[in-house]
């Protein structure tokens, strides 16, 4: 056997079948589809290494696209792992930029035109040449659109008829966003810059007209491999296409069913018709999932085997690789504040017992949504890491509003109470309560100013609960001091934190404990998923937030937005489930739903003075902090040394049994009967049903041991 057979025969014997495959497959067109989990990365790296060590090429003649420098560099470094050097690992704007610069001069007069990454000033001139009023969310909102027209291969003369065949929404009225599109390539042309898509379309145009360029181009680079192929543009495939030229030696990687990128102009469709394009490809499907354990992904192929449409026919079900891990966690809270904050002592919690704040993430729809996290999880000394947004307080939207209430409440707005004196000082940013704009960046930016208002509110509520500790009520410059607090507190340095994530952002990303949070209807799927293929792309961004958990997953919602706010379901795509925690909720029709009116959460109201409720910790015990029960600390004491002698006999965190809190109120309330027991915060059936007699042994003066046995004889 010689070297090079030993050095392929190493390469190869840490495959499993489906890899092997891939790997080895014949030189020519090839189509993996490689679900989540399943070790794409290395598939696609030993394939590369596999063609070079066997001699049908050298590393500089292979060219690796991915979406992100990360993915790319990654690519690299596993690449000098297994002995490969030279190949060009890129994402396809570096690649296209690369060409360009070398070949590309002479066809801008001896100047390349100047690469600006943010376009948001030349939308803005647009606009106002096309004679649009605009602001800054409605510019981003354009400029968004114009970039995925630009990645669609839609021109501003088709922009109008094309979107109206699709059935999209436009930012603005059609027309007006067609002037914008011509007027923006006009300014971009005058200041002598271009832009990302002109970077892809510029070298496609270099390709297919510069015959020199070309052979160059083609001789260099002859094996082409492609990642995340789901989420290729229409653009991007015509750099690809001009790339490869009459030739077929690609690989393509993909998952139809993580197609989450429409927004930015990614269709599916060029993985889906790989096998119809290139005749005789090879196929190969990669289902061994090694990420996650099999709860995990067993609630995951549940979620994706609904799925309807063309991706579906092309969908996987992944099989599980990892021994069990604990079961898929589900939860309803009263509102979005009682989540945020039983969502924030859990992760306390979980890094209490030793786990990594940055193995750890909250993920959800939006990235109005990270706020109250960031709080939350502030309150409890827990650091944070903030992907694919900016601060809360850091957001052009919230700096603006906050110099806006700064600013009002040196004027005669000030001296007004401030319940009304918030929401008349935001209206200097254009924010009223009932103006929500449509999707995209302007509702965003309109509901991260909603949430500085009902700050207010909470900050005055908090106030009128405590009239004796906090002294008179605030006005508005206590409001903005409470701002300063707030921000300061959220800007403290940290080395590494539990990630908060829109699931957009979390694509490509995995952590050991997930939580999943807001999963209402309306929130996921968003309100603005009005057709079949926009839910659907909802249902593949559910999924894509699964598959992010290793270990833990746990799913939950806000029952209201706010205390004692309009009641919301849960999202339809969970609901069918069943899962222990969640209400099974059959889809109501449309008359039976205005029939009933909107439903409001529970108010809850203090035990003791009989007002309500709006701490999240005061709701959980049923009382406020001035109106403390009595509570049984002998029993405190006991219930803590079951819990946690329970939680180890099965192998999980002590609060997974029950919380500190719900220890309180058991010790608190003493409850006689199951029933009594399961009325208070945070005893499910399931709970009940496994710990129920342990707790009523202990609250009637039974010992720790023969509780810890109780709920441990059916384990």
């Amino acid at each position: 056997m010689t070297a090079r057979d030993r050095a392929i025969e190493r390469l190869l014997s840490g495959l499993d079948p489906e890899q092997r495959e891939a790997v080895t497959a014949e030189p020519g067109p090839v189509c993996v589809l490689a679900g989540a989990g399943t070790g794409k990365t290395r598939a696609v790296t030993h394939r590369i290494a596999w063609r070079v060590l066997r001699g049908d090429m050298r590393g500089q003649h292979v060219t690796a696209v991915t979406f992100t420098a990360r993915a790319a560099g990654e690519m690299r470094d596993r690449l000098r792992g297994l002995g490969v050097a030279g190949v060009n690992a890129r994402t396809f704007h570096s690649a296209a930029l690369r060409q360009l610069r070398y070949f590309g001069t002479r066809r801008f007069g001896g100047q390349l035109p100047e690469l600006v990454d943010s376009t948001l000033k030349f939308t803005a001139i647009a606009a106002a040449r096309a004679g649009l009023q605009t602001s800054r969310a409605k510019n981003y909102d354009l400029t968004t659109e114009i970039e995925w027209a630009a990645s669609s291969l839609i021109g501003p003369d088709d922009y109008v008829g094309t979107i109206a065949a699709l059935g999209r929404d436009a930012p603005a009225a059609p027309e007006d966003v067609a002037k914008v599109y011509a007027a923006y390539i006009e300014a971009k042309r005058r200041a002598g810059v271009m832009d990302f898509a002109d970077v892809l379309a510029y070298t496609a145009d270099l390709i297919g007209d510069v015959e020199a360029a070309a052979d160059q181009i083609r001789s260099q680079y002859r094996f082409f491999v492609v990642d995340e192929y789901q989420d290729v543009t229409p653009l991007q495939q015509r750099l690809l296409d001009a790339w490869l030229g009459d030739r077929d030696d690609i690989t393509v990687v993909g998952d139809a069913s993580q197609t989450i990128y429409s927004f930015t102009g990614a269709t599916s469709r060029n993985l889906l018709d790989f096998t119809r394009r290139h005749q005789g490809a090879a196929l190969v499907r990669l289902v061994r999932d090694y990420r996650s354990t099999p709860q995990v992904v067993g609630l995951a192929n549940q979620i994706i085997g609904e799925s309807k449409g063309r991706e579906a026919k092309m969908r996987l079900e992944l099989v599980g690789q990892r021994p069990d891990g604990p079961a898929v966690t589900a939860e309803v809270f009263a509102d979005e504040a009682e989540e945020a904050d039983m969502i924030a002592r859990r992760c306390s919690q979980l890094i209490a017992d030793g786990a990594s704040a940055s193995e750890i993430a909250v993920l959800y729809r939006t990235n109005a949504q990270s706020q109250a996290y960031e709080e939350a999880l502030a309150s409890y000394g827990v650091p944070t890491v903030v992907t694919g947004a900016a601060r809360f307080f850091e957001r052009a939207e919230v700096r603006q509003a906050v110099v806006a209430l700064r600013s009002a409440a040196k004027t005669e707005i000030g001296a007004m109470p401030l319940a009304e004196a918030v929401p008349t000082a935001l209206e200097a940013v254009g924010w009223r309560p009932d103006a929500a704009p449509a999707g995209g960046a302007q509702r965003e930016a309109y509901e991260a100013v909603t949430a500085l208002a009902n700050l207010a509110e909470q900050f005055l509520e908090h106030h009128r609960a405590n009239p004796d500790e906090e002294g008179p009520e605030p006005d508005l410059d206590a409001f903005c001091a409470e701002l300063s607090r707030r921000a300061s507190e959220q800007h403290a340095p940290a080395v590494e934190g539990v990630t908060l994530a829109s699931l957009h952002a979390a694509k490509g990303l995995e952590w050991d404990a997930v939580f999943l949070v807001g999963l209402a209807d309306g929130t996921l799927p968003t309100t603005f998923a009005r057709t079949e293929t926009a839910l659907e792309e909802e249902r593949r961004l559910l999924y894509v937030g699964i598959t992010r958990a290793r270990e833990r997953l746990q799913l939950s919602y806000g029952l209201a937005r706010n205390s004692g706010g309009r009641e919301r379901r849960l999202c339809r795509f969970l609901a069918p489930l069943g899962l222990g925690g969640f209400p099974r909720t059959p889809e109501p029709s449309a008359a039976a739903s205005k029939q009933r009116g909107p439903k409001k959460a529970k108010v809850l109201d203090c035990s003791g003075c009989g007002k309500p409720l709006t701490d999240a910790r005061d709701r959980k015990l049923g009382h406020c902090s001035d109106c403390p029960a009595t509570m049984d600390e002998a029993l405190f004491e006991r219930l803590r040394e079951w819990r946690v002698t329970v939680a180890k006999a099965d192998g999980k965190p002590a609060f997974t049994v029950f919380t500190d809190v719900t220890l309180i109120a058991i010790a608190e309330r003493c409850p006689a009967s199951d029933s009594e027991l399961a009325a208070l915060h945070g005893i499910g059936k399931s709970k009940l049903d496994k710990y129920g007699p342990a707790v009523l042994h202990l609250v009637n003066g039974g010992a720790v041991e023969d509780a810890v046995a109780l709920s441990t004889e059916d384990s």
